[in-house]
């Protein structure tokens, strides 16, 4: 089985490949490993590679990690949905919360980043293929959304985030991330400083870059399969 090492060095040449195919900026998509159910030593040895940016989706689980490895230059994303009851962890330990689909939920992350001299970097998320069994914000309410959370205090309205539909075909993955970078242009349009277009993992992220991504969320393509765990 390929070390943590080999799989981020291929990964990191496949990003660097897609970049020059669709004519993007090289290094202008950012690589976050996915580390949610991951133990430490295996964030060690993705950080030990270049690693900083990190995704988790359970805060408990994660709030373990924030703390044993805060000496480490780490910056900490959240990437799962978002509880009421765990809104104060992920404002006081995280530099960005990417799932914010409710005017609610952002409320509470301002209530509790009050005081902090670094404003919490959002995305919000955005069910681009409108299932049933994904969080996010409508496309029709976005607009409305991110005029509601681009006023709040200790919050900085950063970009969109978006898992589409699975598509084995990447036509139609470039199409749903297309459609993902029209909606942040439109944004754009109407007077909000976006810079940030978090989509595409491991299967698709390829796609992803060609339609503009400037952060890909990578997990079992670096890590291996996750461990089916739930630590709230």
């Amino acid at each position: 089985m390929p070390s943590i090492k080999t799989r981020i060095s291929r990964i990191q040449q496949s990003m660097l490949q897609a970049e020059q195919r669709y004519g993007r900026i090289i290094g202008s998509t950012q690589l976050m490993a996915v580390s949610k159910t991951q133990p430490v030593e295996c964030i060690l040895e993705a950080e030990e590679c270049g690693i900083q940016h990190l995704g988790e989706s359970y805060a408990n689980e994660a709030l373990q990690k924030i703390d044993e490895l805060r000496d480490r230059p780490i910056i900490w994303h959240f990437i799962g949905p978002i509880q009421s009851n765990k809104t104060r962890i992920i404002a006081e330990n995280f530099a960005w919360a990417h799932s914010v689909d409710r005017l609610k939920i952002a409320q509470r992350l301002s209530a509790h980043r009050a005081g902090s001299s670094h404003s919490l970097k959002v995305c919000l998320q955005v069910n681009i293929s409108e299932e049933a069994s994904k969080s996010g914000v409508t496309i029709n309410a976005l607009p409305t959304l991110a005029d509601q959370v681009a006023t709040l205090p200790g919050l900085s309205l950063r970009g969109l985030m978006a898992i589409p539909r699975r598509a084995e075909e990447i036509g139609e993955q470039r199409r749903q991330f297309a459609l993902v970078r029209e909606l942040l242009e439109n944004l754009i349009l109407q007077g909000h400083a976006l810079d940030t277009l978090c989509m595409g993992m491991s299967d698709d992220f390829e796609a992803a870059i060609a339609e503009g991504a400037t952060m890909v969320r990578i997990g079992a393509g670096i890590f291996g399969p996750r461990k089916n765990t739930n630590s709230g």
